[in-house]
């Protein structure tokens, strides 16, 4: 009963965690399936354990990954303990979740937890396949504009929920379905893919001796199935998960054409079917190759199709910068991250911090230059800048060890085979052959897409428990147990194990109501209706202590002291205030390293000034601008922000020396602000209204003159200005 309980967690574990999402949380996916996979190890290690208990004996197999696992594990570990930001070491960056010391204990649990007890992997992988089918039929509808995601969140069958300003998030331009973002749902797909290869090819052998092809369901349902898969990821546009397949079905054909062989052209022949019929339906989303393949299928042709905004109005993307050249700028600050940090980097999922620390200052001219990046958007550069040269070595030392462990288990298993008769022949054999390489490939296709992007928490589940169900599949051993009657040491360590459970499970619902409450908060601080925003983050903080609740709190009791402070109520505005600073103290002391904590804190001390009418309140928010420069040096908006300060300054400054100095200070940071960021245009306004309001009126008409020469010809702020 315990391992079919097991098994029944492991299907469910495969076939919920792509589906799962929730509109309540502040992260609609990654949020959910993290927690999701929480709860499914405590469930599968309390079975496990519990199995022990009444065996009376350890159930720990011996994996050839022993030795790599535990380096890695040991690598992430050290940095976690020296990390500048130790909670999102153990957690994760807030908003990508997977990542941290405690999902990599989760996934190193699963491993082990699945070689370790009887479980059927042809199961898994018909539960990995059925649950692709219902992630690929979710996303159709949105791409012709019926989106079942906002249908489920709104209750609209439209794809209106959806934030139009990004092509992420434009269902009908590049489907995301249940994944979150595109190039995870093209991640997935890809190794859904391989797996849906093993199961054609498997069917195809076993019926060519006495079967004819028409006779059999089956030999159709499997080229629809990869028909579709790969329809899809052309869908999502992910040149990394097109990529992907493409590498794994040249070395699919190539292993299979010398090894195999077995009914080699009839495979062949499929695989092109329903790799390019797709293609040329559907297009690959590169122009080159699109050209080339430019028949004109008006109902499928994504060329045809005019990306459309909700309100009608065509989304422009000549000012957005190529994705790949994005990613060169960010890997080129994670090497200087990693030269700067060698050992063991800044400490596991810190990149959202530390690559501000040597962030390149052609990021600023990208159309992303304020975007916040907490990965590198490559999985390898992620783990040097983050775990130093000991944690991205320790990384691909399993991945080598394992790739090693592969050909000699391929070499081995070509050898018995060598004989083709005997594949015939021997169908359990062929068909292990065969499930081993799809799942091989399916496992590299992740090391293909992680290069271009990051992993994130079901290709994370593959990466891990694809050499675990190779192992368990190799292994094919049975278990006897003998039942002995449990004594009363046992029932107390079974009764510790059943409280230690359920509370576990009990921190995984609290930390989930946390955050939909955190969520509530931050959908009323949009709004700036700060009252009920600081309502739902207290609520949040109650319930969990996190560092991100703690400030968001803090921002929006600063708002809400300046609030009281402009209706006559003093004594609540600087209660309010007390309480802000107190938890923003605490923020720049227990992370001092986290730049955003730093720049809550000058905002906060702008609202304070509001309150308590003190100049000192500016003089510390300015110096903790100069901080958050020292750890962000190239953020064109920090000295933007110190020039605001300067001329505020000014303005409250009766002493003519005095306003001098702030008037020099306010025109250096706004010049520092520009050499930053040479196309800021609000940089350059801010600058022409400063010289104007400090009398330098020739000198702020040649700035606008500039701007409109160089900008919009039609700014009409600017024209006002001008005149």
């Amino acid at each position: 009963m315990i391992d079919k309980i097991i098994q029944l967690l492991y299907n469910v574990l495969f076939f919920i965690t792509p589906l799962i999402m929730t509109k309540s949380t502040s992260e609609l996916f990654e949020f959910n399936k993290m927690l999701f996979i929480y709860a499914a190890v405590v469930l599968i290690a309390f079975f496990w354990l519990f199995k022990m208990i009444v065996n009376k004996k350890i159930i720990l197999k011996k994996t050839p990954l022993d030795i790599p696992i535990l380096i890695f594990f040991l690598s992430q570990l050290t940095s976690t303990v020296i990390s500048i930001d130790r909670h999102a070491s153990i957690f994760g960056y807030y908003g990508r979740f997977n990542g941290g010391l405690l999902s990599t204990i989760s996934y190193i649990t699963l491993y082990y937890a699945l070689v370790s007890n009887m479980i059927n992997v042809e199961k898994l992988l018909k539960v990995i396949i059925f649950s692709s089918i219902l992630v690929i039929f979710w996303a159709v509808p949105g791409h012709f504009g019926y989106d079942l995601t906002c249908l489920l969140f709104t209750g609209h069958l439209n794809n209106s929920c959806w934030d139009n300003t990004t092509l992420a998030f434009r269902p009908e331009l590049r489907a995301f379905s249940t994944l979150g973002q595109p190039n995870w749902l093209g991640a997935y797909l890809a190794v859904a893919f391989f797996i849906g290869i093993y199961y054609l090819v498997k069917y195809q052998i076993s019926n060519i001796k006495n079967q004819k092809y028409i006779s059999n369901i089956k030999n159709f349902i499997w080229p629809i199935y990869l028909f579709l898969n790969f329809s899809m990821i052309l869908f999502s546009r992910s040149r990394s998960a097109i990529g992907a397949v493409i590498v794994g079905l040249i070395l699919f054909v190539g292993y299979y054409s010398f090894f195999i062989k077995t009914n080699f052209k009839k495979i062949l022949f499929i695989l092109l079917l329903v790799t390019l019929l797709p293609i040329i339906f559907f297009k690959t989303g590169e122009d080159k190759v699109d050209r080339i393949l430019n028949f004109q299928f008006s109902i499928f042709n994504f060329q045809n199709k005019s990306p459309v905004t909700n309100n009608n109005s065509p989304i422009s993307s000549s000012n957005v910068t190529e994705s790949f050249d994005i990613r060169k700028i960010v890997w080129e600050g994670a090497w200087k991250l990693a030269l700067k940090y060698p050992i063991f980097g800044t400490g596991v999922e810190t990149f959202a911090y530390s690559y501000n620390l040597v962030r390149p200052l052609t990021h600023n001219l990208t159309s992303e230059w304020d975007y916040v990046y907490n990965k590198a958007h490559n999985e390898y550069f992620n783990y040097l800048a983050t775990t130093g040269f000991v944690g991205v070595l320790s990384y691909l030392l399993l991945i080598f060890w394992f790739i090693i462990y592969l050909l000699k288990k391929l070499r081995i298993t070509n050898y018995e085979l060598e004989n083709r008769k005997s594949v015939i022949r021997n169908s359990s054999s062929n068909n292990n052959q065969i499930i081993y390489v799809g799942l091989i490939i399916a496992w590299l296709t992740i090391l293909i897409t992680n290069f271009f992007g990051f992993s994130t928490t079901t290709v994370q589940l593959f990466f891990y428990l694809i050499p675990a169900l190779i192992i368990a599949e190799s292994r094919q051993q049975t278990e006897t147990t003998k039942f002995e009657k449990v004594n009363t040491y046992q029932w107390l360590v079974i009764f510790v194990l059943i409280a230690v459970t359920i509370y576990l499970l009990f921190s995984i619902a609290i930390y989930y109501l946390a955050d939909v409450n955190y969520s509530y908060g931050l959908k009323y601080s949009k709004v700036n209706d700060q009252q009920k925003a600081a309502g739902y983050f207290e609520k949040a903080l109650k319930l969990r202590i996190e560092p991100v609740y703690m400030d968001r709190f803090s921002s929006s009791l600063a708002y809400l002291s300046a609030v009281a402070s402009m209706q006559k109520q003093t004594e609540l505005a600087k209660q309010i205030t007390n309480l802000s600073d107190t938890y923003n103290r605490k923020m720049i002391k227990d992370y001092p390293k986290n730049v955003f904590y730093w720049k809550t804190r000058a905002k906060n001390m702008y609202y304070f000034y509001q309150v308590t009418g003190n100049k000192n309140e500016l003089l510390q928010g300015i110096e903790a601008l100069k901080t958050a420069r020292n750890l962000y040096p190239t953020d064109p908006k920090i000295p933007y922000t110190l020039a605001l300060y300067y001329t505020t300054l000014y303005d409250t400054t009766e002493n003519n020396l005095d306003k001098q100095n702030w008037q020099k200070l306010s025109l250096s940071e706004i010049d520092k602000t520009i050499n930053l960021k040479s196309n800021y245009r609000e940089a350059y306004l801010f600058k022409g209204q400063l010289l104007k309001k400090y009398g330098k009126i020739e000198e702020a008409k040649k700035v606008f003159k500039y701007m409109l020469k160089n900008f919009d010809k039609n700014d009409q702020e600017v024209i006002k200005e001008l005149q």
